[in-house]
């Protein structure tokens, strides 16, 4: 259950990310002078966005095979989606005439894209970078009227954090407890901060990795019983959202341990993650092969569903996850999951901020989900979830501008139809620009 926040990455210069988003006033407009290569170019992009102008001409092709066409097409049809039609060039500013800063305006906002052609006779493009998209006279009415706007449930929570609790600055649903995906995986990486703080183990420790997951970026296919540290799995299982090494640290530091964290964290209905299941535990009972299972497991009390999980601990394996079962659409997401609430996660966030641990911080801050909206933040720290009809977003961060720290957390599900990851990115980076002010 792995988040991405990037829609697509490509190696080197030649790469489309997914758009970010800002608040900014109005762009200025385009100077006068010569047409450069980056001119011509840029004043293409609109027509390149709507498919007015072929793929194959516009763009070189190193950029090609980086970049697919069906990758470009998705890219630009989730941009206009959100954003509107491409309306024109607003500024072109390059120092060389190849490389240079786009802003595009769309029709609710402006984007802003780094462009390089190539040095060919026929100056086809090798880089596009959308690294940001910034609206207008945003706030949080805006973002929380979409989001009630979407189909499903879904809620947030932006606060200001305190030693002992938070304040709300604005929220929709936030005591709703809401399927999380990965997000999940911060209350593991809680736990282990606070047996390493308690010495029972270290960050340096050299343990076995000894259970393997489905879709596991970091540890596929290496040898059972790697020796890898704890920080190493704490890394992967944030930074990359690693099910082995999820499920790894959830033998080792334990079940109860776990669940018990989750208590101790503030958690308003710990129930709804008792048993904590594995990954692959998940996964198994969401799948066809456990058919005959599923329905007990569902209606069982925390204790019986403890008992379930026990008593088939041999059919509970990766061997046994039925992948195909996850490629249509949603399934049992209301009962098969991890759950909190968006002021649980602010509960969480002050547990984990109160470890004040250097590796906890790093491990969060690894990939901290929004690119180059982090610039207004001395510290950024993120961990994210998904899978078919589930997205959830959570961002930790200290003001550059004040030192406050504040957490901005975001969850959309639904039952009946897959949901879009690239909203939830463009709605959780628009609610951490207005907490950034």
């Amino acid at each position: 259950m792995k988040w991405r926040s990037v829609l697509i990455a490509a190696a080197a210069a030649a790469a489309v990310l997914l758009p970010e988003v800002a608040v900014a006033q109005t762009s200025e407009a385009t100077a006068p002078g010569p047409q450069t290569a980056v001119d011509r170019r840029a004043a293409q992009l609109a027509e390149l966005l709507t498919g007015r102008i072929s793929y194959s001409d516009f763009f070189d092709p190193y950029f090609q095979t980086a970049v697919p066409e069906p990758q470009f097409k998705a890219f630009s049809a989730s941009l206009i989606a959100q954003w509107g039609q491409p309306i024109a060039v607003d500024k072109v500013t390059s120092a060389d005439g190849r490389k240079g800063v786009v802003l595009l305006r769309l029709e609710k906002g402006v984007a802003t894209v780094n462009l390089e052609v190539g040095l060919g006779a026929d100056q086809r493009v090798v880089g596009l970078v959308v690294t940001g998209v910034t609206m207008a006279d945003d706030n949080y009415a805006k973002v929380a009227a979409e989001i009630a706007a979407l189909p499903g449930q879904a809620g947030f929570l932006v606060a200001e954090l305190g030693d002992a609790g938070f304040t709300p600055l604005a929220a929709a649903n936030a005591d709703r407890q809401f399927a999380i995906g990965s997000t999940f995986k911060l209350y593991i990486l809680d736990e282990l901060a606070a047996q390493v703080a308690e010495g029972k183990r270290r960050w340096s420790d050299v343990v076995p990795l000894s259970h393997f997951s489905f879709s596991s970026t970091a540890t596929a296919n290496w040898p059972a019983d790697t020796p890898v540290t704890l920080q190493t799995l704490a890394n992967w299982m944030i930074a990359v959202s690693d099910n082995g090494a999820t499920d790894t640290l959830i033998h080792l530091l334990g079940r109860e341990p776990i669940e018990a964290r989750i208590r101790a964290a503030g958690h308003s209905d710990p129930s709804r993650n008792t048993p904590l299941l594995t990954t692959v535990e998940a996964f198994a009972l969401k799948g066809n092969n456990f058919a005959d299972l599923r329905p007990s497991f569902v209606k069982a009390d925390d204790e019986a569903q403890r008992k379930l999980i026990e008593t088939n601990r041999d059919r509970l394996v990766l061997t046994n996850v039925d992948g195909v079962s996850f490629t249509a659409g949603p399934r049992f997401i209301d009962s098969l999951e991890w759950f909190a609430s968006p002021n649980d996660i602010a509960r969480l966030m002050i547990d984990l901020r109160a470890r004040k641990s250097k590796p906890l911080f790093a491990a969060m801050a690894i990939n901290n989900g929004v690119g180059p909206a982090a610039a207004d933040w001395n510290y950024l720290g993120y961990k994210g979830g998904s899978e078919n009809g589930v997205v959830s977003m959570t961002l930790l961060g200290e003001r550059k501008s004040d030192g406050k720290w504040r957490v901005v957390t975001v969850s959309w599900n639904n039952a009946e139809a897959n949901v879009d990851s690239g909203q939830m990115v463009g709605f959780a980076t628009r609610l951490l620009a207005l907490a950034a002010k």
